[in-house]
């Protein structure tokens, strides 16, 4: 049964009211077609019907669902829920005026569907938000499962009293935003119409057939924060979008509204053009998927449940009122999926809000740099959404969530203080890993290499013409990497070597084109910025930002100066190629130029986020014109960008090599030497222009081979060398190096895992969680990465499986071209991974330990006194490796707990932050392992022991042992450092 909150009107009858009757008096209080003169079970008044336009109510409360199978939008009657919930509202007002008003309030459609006793006891949440449906004025059986006298009600005749306006039309009704609590309820169009005799009333799967979308809340709503508003929607693209043109928008012929992401860009881009556009930022993403379990629903068709933020409710209002007379709505988001999805979701907010009339066009539209034409150009050629570029953001989006909760409770569970897993994350993690495994199972091997000094024996001039060979034939046979492998075999052949004469066996020369390389796309800048500039992908990424958003320059004027730097094309628009190819006629000739323009090709697997690559967009912003705009990063950024799209389009480096074969008389020991000079510059002309030193190419960098190639060139064949010097060199195999930031981006480039937009973000969630840290700008991994990415590779193998990862994004490239469904991808990779999910939940965290003790064996027991694994408390215990119950650490202890409670070593996962600088002052313990370390003894004979536990440093008396628990006591947390630093005095620490 309802329980109302606040008694709505006076009636003659003092029992409470029946569902029907309160539902009845509900309808009745905007619905002049009720008559007060119902039979007797309807309990409704004349005065009750006389108030309907000054009832003065704010809400009321449903305490049985189980009872309410269904309450829906009343005609012109709103029922404003507050942040609170349901059942706030204010005082009931019983002294009001009895008139008619001439003016109507905001109304609002409110849904609240209740459950059966099975689906209530389930404990899924109820549905509290807004949905749109509509109403016939006489279907009361819509709104109410009843009995048969429902039927009769609705059948009655209505009497003809004080009719609305004529005029048919459909009266749309949207949530308004209250103005003292910032609610957020979300309005929805009810469609209101006249009934006409014999017309069959609509049923309830009819009315609810026309809503334009599902509204989901979690059953968490009602611990949710008050700090942000939610907005819970299943996803529906069979639905219109909107009413899109076509026609121009450029030159403008009313009002249009721009939307982009940033206000930087929205600034600059309203400067160009002027006072009939509006353009506002909407700070990126204004709803995202909620951060709970159950926000993606497979088993409900995917459903997906979304959250807006607070800070978005902001943007979306902005939006909302600057939409008031406005006649076109203009989104403006980057040429990507995340782009698409941005301009997807604005939409979808405006159409919930109600603020999209009918008189508003919308269009979408994209451009690849911000400069004034380019944003007109791109005004004349609107378009609509792309829904299979939203397709595969929702289906990368839906993926990811599902990866991420599904593996994240297992480790939490598993590998208490290991925080996430994703797709990308885990592939990544694993490529540095396994790198890490290489270098551990790296055995060095040792090889020599011979050199020898020559000089002519006649010479021609005072000038030093000695020059170097190295060894290539020993005993008339071809030397490899491993021919020499010791320090005697180095001295004989050193001392053969010595007493041979030499002379010139053979010249050669040849000319070698040097091409200019690729304009930048995003992994190759990362590349680059992180080899020649030391910039990370994060660092690099967001100067790229700030770049392309537009800066002011000197003169005042606004401008982007490089074009969307999320790309994975070569493409260079044919504007931008003759314009470069201007700029390298007037600064270095015209036979610096190439003959024709390059074109440069890359497989890209998805020919719709095939975009320009990255480039000025106006090339004769020179470097050294910026120098006082742009600060000093940023400036370096730029020349790189500057100089690599000027190099591009230039003719080859054109190089002279030499080759001289030496040997003695029978050929028996040769040796060569080899140099190379620039004959035509060509490309490298760029890299060694005044204006371009910060972008100077590696190959340019002022090493100068003139004067060995001359020296070289001078000789002839059998002319006599005299042999100045023989030296043999030592050298040992080197382990793969592990991987920088660029080395990494390179890498999963290669494989094809990830996009462009993907590489940074990744590479801070690894550091983020602590599973990776960078020293000297290389990536180690952590214990903890190294144990995710085991436990991973183990129990979720497909995750972490390279072409696995490759394949998603083939596939999701294939959902963006319309050629698969996104929820046929989804289907087919959650059966496999539910599969997964559930094995691995049955594994018993003992056969997790298990696992990692076996693989990281040498890692774990290597350093213990003689390597011996018998526990040195009991005598009788293995030491193993175990998962602490309490907080996030792990410890080498024996088997024999809690018989015996010895710990031989403790490996902690709470890293501290702190900057490498401070390594010599803050002590990181939970970055090492760490053994008990002997004080001495006390008057009994017991060790007194410095131990380090979860909570700090503390001294222990005596061995743990079972039945005896020793004395502790703890450290202050002031003295640490200084125990530290005592401790490394004596080489007490590891």
């Amino acid at each position: 049964m309802i329980q109302f909150q606040r008694t709505f009107f006076f009636t003659n009858t003092t029992s409470s009211p029946t569902l029907r009757n309160c539902m009845f008096q509900l309808r009745s209080l905007h619905n002049p077609l009720i008559s007060p003169h119902l039979p007797s079970l309807v309990n409704l008044t004349t005065n009750a019907v006389q108030h309907r336009n000054c009832f003065s109510f704010r809400s009321f409360s449903v305490t049985n669902f189980n009872t309410l199978k269904s309450v829906t939008s009343i005609s012109g009657f709103g029922l404003p829920f507050r942040v609170n919930g349901v059942g706030r509202s204010l005082r009931y007002l019983s002294a009001v005026p009895e008139k008619k008003s001439k003016w109507k309030k905001p109304v609002k459609a409110v849904a609240v569907r209740g459950k059966d006793k099975k689906d209530a006891s389930s404990g899924e949440s109820v549905d509290k938000n807004v949905k749109n449906v509509e109403l016939e004025k006489s279907s009361l059986s819509e709104e109410i499962k009843s009995d048969k006298q429902d039927s009769k009600i609705n059948n009655v005749k209505k009497t003809k009293k004080k009719k609305p306006p004529s005029k048919k039309k459909d009266v749309k009704t949207s949530a308004a935003t209250d103005s003292t609590d910032s609610s957020k309820a979300v309005g929805e169009e009810v469609s209101k119409k006249s009934p006409s005799k014999g017309k069959k009333k609509t049923n309830v799967k009819e009315s609810s057939a026309v809503s334009t979308s599902k509204e989901i809340q979690d059953g968490s709503a009602s611990t949710r924060s008050k700090k942000k508003d939610v907005n819970s929607s299943q996803v529906d693209l069979e639905k219109p979008l909107g009413n899109f043109t076509g026609k121009p928008l450029y030159p403008p012929t009313g009002k249009s509204v721009m939307v982009v992401e940033s206000a930087t860009k929205a600034k600059v881009i309203q400067r160009y053009l002027g006072d009939m556009y509006e353009v506002l930022p909407s700070y990126g993403h204004v709803r995202d998927l909620a951060a709970r379990s159950g926000s993606v629903r497979p088993d409900d068709d995917f459903s997906m449940v979304w959250e807006v933020p607070s800070s978005a409710w902001t943007q979306l209002k902005s939006i909302n009122l600057a939409l008031s007379g406005a006649e076109n709505l203009i989104i403006a988001s980057d040429p990507d999926r995340e782009g698409e999805a941005i301009a997807w979701h604005i939409i979808e907010m405006l159409h919930q809000q109600g603020a999209l009339r009918d008189n508003v066009f919308l269009a979408r539209v994209v451009f690849h740099e911000i400069t004034e034409q380019s944003i007109k150009t791109a005004l004349q050629a609107p378009r609509e959404i792309d829904v299979n570029l939203v397709h595969a953001y929702l289906a990368r989006r839906a993926l990811d969530y599902l990866i991420g909760f599904n593996i994240s409770p297992l480790l939490w569970r598993k590998l208490p203080g290991c925080q996430s897993a994703g797709r990308v994350q885990s592939a990544a993690l694993s490529l540095i890993c396994d790198r890490e495994m290489e270098i551990d199972q790296f055995k060095p091997k040792e090889y020599w290499t011979m050199e020898a000094k020559f000089d002519r024996k006649e010479r021609i001039s005072n000038k030093d013409v000695t020059f170097r060979g190295r060894l290539t034939h020993f005993d008339s046979n071809k030397l490899t990497q491993f021919s020499i492998t010791s320090d005697g075999q180095a001295r004989d052949i050193e001392g053969k070597v010595n007493s041979a004469e030499f002379q010139v066996i053979s010249m050669k020369k040849n000319k070698v084109r040097r091409n200019p390389p690729t304009p930048y796309i995003t992994s190759t800048l990362q590349q680059d910025a992180g080899n020649k500039l030391k910039f990370s992908a994060s660092q690099t990424m967001k100067i790229a930002q700030k770049l392309y958003e537009g800066v002011e320059l000197s003169n005042g004027k606004a401008v982007g100066l490089i074009t969307y730097m999320r790309t994975d094309g070569f493409h260079i628009s044919d504007e931008a190629v003759a314009n470069i190819r201007s700029l390298i006629i007037e600064r270095y000739g015209q036979n610096f130029v190439a003959q024709s323009p390059p074109k440069y090709f890359k497989k890209v697997k998805n020919a719709q986020e095939a975009h320009e690559a990255i480039r000025p967009t106006d090339i004769r912003y020179l470097p050294s014109m910026l120098a006082g705009v742009l600060d000093e990063e940023s400036l370096k950024l730029y020349t790189l960008i500057w100089s690599r799209t000027v190099s591009c389009q230039m003719e080859p480096a054109i190089l002279e090599k030499i080759q001289v074969d030496i040997g003695n008389a029978d050929k028996s020991i040769m040796l060569r030497s080899a140099s190379s000079r620039v004959e035509f510059p060509g490309y490298q002309a760029v890299f060694t222009d005044i204006v371009t030193e910060a972008g100077q190419d590696r190959d340019s960098d002022g090493s100068n081979h003139d004067l060995a190639f001359e020296v070289l060139n001078s000789l002839k064949t059998e002319d006599l060398l005299h042999l100045v010097e023989t030296e043999g060199s030592q050298h040992h195999t080197q382990p793969p190096p592990r991987y920088s930031e660029a080395s990494l981006v390179k890498k999963l480039e290669e494989l094809g895992i990830g996009r462009p937009s993907t590489y940074a973000s990744t590479l801070r969630v690894l550091q983020d969680r602590k599973y990776v840290t960078v020293k000297s700008r290389v990536l180690s991994p952590e214990f903890r990465g190294r144990m995710v990415s085991a436990f991973l590779s183990h129990h979720f193998s497909e995750v972490t499986d390279y072409s696995f990862t490759a394949d998603m994004e083939t596939e999701l490239d294939n959902v963006s071209a319309g050629i698969t469904k996104w929820k046929g991808l989804l289907g087919d990779y959650w059966t496999r991974f539910k599969s997964y999910c559930e094995r691995t939940s049955n594994v018993h965290i003992h056969q997790v330990e298990k696992m990692l003790e076996k693989k990281f064996a040498d890692y774990l027991f290597g350093s213990l006194p003689d390597k011996s694994r018998v526990c040195p408390s009991c005598n009788e215990g293995t030491l193993i490796f175990k998962v602490s119950r309490f907080g996030a650490g792990y410890f080498i202890g024996c088997d024999q707990h809690p018989r015996c409670k010895y710990i031989a070593k403790t490996l902690y996962g709470n890293d501290d932050d702190g900057d490498d600088d401070d390594e010599e002052d803050t002590p990181k313990q939970n970055t090492m392992i760490e053994e008990p370390k002997l004080l001495g003894f006390n008057s009994a004979n017991e060790k007194i022991l410095l131990k380090i536990g979860p909570y700090g440093i503390y001294i222990q008396l005596g061995e743990d042992r079972k039945g005896h628990p020793p004395k502790r006591v703890s450290v202050p947390h002031v003295c640490h450092t200084r125990i530290f630093n005592s401790l490394r005095q004596f080489n007490l620490i590891l």
